[in-house]
């Protein structure tokens, strides 16, 4: 019996830290529609972030995730205007690839300077006391999150404009600069679930790579475009993977995820929560 329980409390603990990273994606799409193929590399930037800051000024992940927040909200705020600005209203595919391109551009630049070779921090404390950590900074910053959206001026202004962007702008929203603000967000949320994630699991240049696909299955779960949606998804995918990892290969558990992804597409398309 115990060792559902500790599946079940891990599920969450790890659900709590995949629901972050899957909110910048999930914030980006229901705000400008835009699929963000560089959200796996923004993570990957995040654990990387903070491997140099703990290698380098020896300053732990729970501070540096802090640090990371800013930086991921001016990198953001840049990608926007450089690479997606231009493209917005261009179709699907200009988006797709220039957000791909973006990916490429940042993960060549990592491969460049550590290569592939795998990363750990040392933080002296054990998995399960690492897991708690940051799942628990990933509950207060999700709390923030929706308190920002809903109960803030900026918050409200981002709902508008992802509800109508014209309508919005007649009634004096500067649009631009709510889209750019909007992306730094979900890039500085990809690059924190980053920092927690080195807490917990060794990365390397590739990583970001596997969260970006459990992002995509947890916003289809939870509801593609809904933050509040992209939790509950993440707690469901973590309770999901270590369920099923005491029953079966943990080599099958993708293969069963991907399942459950398709069978929701075909049957309930608009997700748990339904999509904003």
């Amino acid at each position: 019996m115990n060792v559902y329980v500790d599946a079940l409390i891990n599920g969450v603990l790890l659900g709590l830290i995949y629901g972050l990273a899957a909110m910048g994606l999930a914030l980006i799409w229901g705000v400008m529609k835009v699929i963000n193929l560089s959200h796996g590399a923004f993570i990957t930037l995040g654990m990387f972030f903070s491997y140099v800051v703990f290698t380098s000024l020896h300053f732990p992940p729970y501070i540096s995730v802090f640090m990371a927040i800013i930086v991921g909200l001016l990198a953001g705020v840049i990608t926007y205007f450089t690479a997606l600005h231009r493209v917005l209203n261009a179709g699907e595919l200009s988006t797709l690839l220039s957000t791909y391109s973006v990916s490429l551009i940042i993960i060549g630049l990592l491969m460049f300077v550590f290569a592939t070779t795998p990363k750990a921090l040392n933080l002296g404390m054990n998995i399960f006391t690492a897991k708690m950590v940051a799942a628990g900074f990933s509950f207060v910053f999700s709390v923030i999150l929706y308190y920002f959206l809903y109960k803030t001026d900026t918050g409200m202004a981002i709902r508008a404009v992802s509800q109508h962007p014209d309508a919005s702008k007649l009634m004096g929203i500067d649009t631009v600069k709510i889209l750019a603000f909007s992306f730094g967000l979900g890039v500085a949320l990809a690059m924190a679930a980053g920092t927690l994630i080195s807490m917990i699991f060794p990365f390397s240049v590739l990583s970001g790579g596997l969260y970006e696909l459990k992002s995509f299955v947890i916003c289809v779960i939870g509801g593609l475009g809904n933050p509040l949606g992209a939790l509950i998804g993440g707690i469901v995918l973590g309770i999901l993977e270590n369920v099923f990892g005491l029953f079966v290969n943990q080599g099958i558990v993708p293969f069963i995820e991907f399942t459950i992804l398709i069978l929701i597409l075909l049957y309930k398309p608009q997700g748990l929560l339904g999509g904003h």
